[in-house]
């Protein structure tokens, strides 16, 4: 493929990526079961095309040969976010960080359906494929290699606009237009700053698997957090409008 090539093949995947999270997503029915399977689909045709592209499976991160190398790299960073999870559930100061309102109505079975279904296959699996798999492919193809990881970075960074504000609106957080553009700019900036972190895991051990274990535990964990953050709170809630009111 001529370097002329590759850069167009670069930006229309990019814009796919981008406009797929911001616009078509945000479309989709609110259930897990459609979340899963349009993002599992779409994780089947990018694959499709990056092999199509000549990418081999090395390229993008699946090489067997590098599982366990994937396993030594990310499961030690993922054991500490555990353990981080763990800590500001504990810690009744902190705990109050942890909660999200969109976790907070969910019962135990969507809960689990969250962390066991849509953030491994419709969320992990996807994003890792996409930005640490396919995309790092073409943008190595089309341009430096510090120039792709940048790129990659901004775009991953800009894949998160529409879910970052919907996670303010859902939380009642940011409600003026400057801070809501400040939140959203900082949102982006922290998961660009992600992007180099998972790329650097990726490429030293060759294998998705190492960012996805850290991924899978931010996420998943990091839900699980939420919900125990919740429950954890509804009693002494409860305790202090008894105490406000007498009772």
């Amino acid at each position: 493929m001529t370097r002329r090539r590759a850069r167009a093949v670069a930006v229309v995947l990019g814009s796919a990526l981008t406009a797929w999270n911001n616009a078509v997503v945000p479309r989709l029915p609110h259930s897990t079961r459609a979340y899963v399977a349009a993002n599992g689909a779409a994780t089947g045709v990018l694959l499709a095309a990056g092999r199509a592209l000549g990418a081999t499976w090395a390229d993008l991160g699946l090489s067997p040969r590098h599982l366990s190398a994937g396993l030594r790299a990310g499961g030690p960073p993922s054991v500490l976010l555990a353990a981080g999870w763990s800590a500001a559930v504990t810690l009744p100061g902190v705990r109050p960080l942890v909660a999200d309102a969109r976790i907070a109505g969910l019962g135990t079975r969507e809960v689990a359906a969250q962390v066991l279904l849509r953030i491994p296959l419709g969320t992990v699996l996807w994003e890792e494929v996409a930005f640490r798999g396919v995309l790092p492919a073409a943008l190595r193809a089309a341009t430096s290699p510090r120039a792709a990881t940048a790129a990659n970075a901004v775009l991953f960074g800009l894949w998160h606009v529409r879910p970052t504000l919907a996670a303010l609106d859902a939380n009642g957080l940011a409600g003026r237009r400057a801070a809501r553009a400040a939140a959203v700019l900082g949102a982006c900036g922290a998961t660009a700053a992600t992007d180099l972190l998972f790329g650097r895991l990726r490429r030293g051990s060759g294998s998705l698997l190492a960012p996805a274990l850290v991924h899978l535990t931010a996420n998943g964990l990091g839900t699980l957090a939420a919900a125990a953050a919740h429950r954890l709170g509804r009693p002494a809630a409860a305790a202090g409008r008894r105490r406000g009111t007498g009772l």
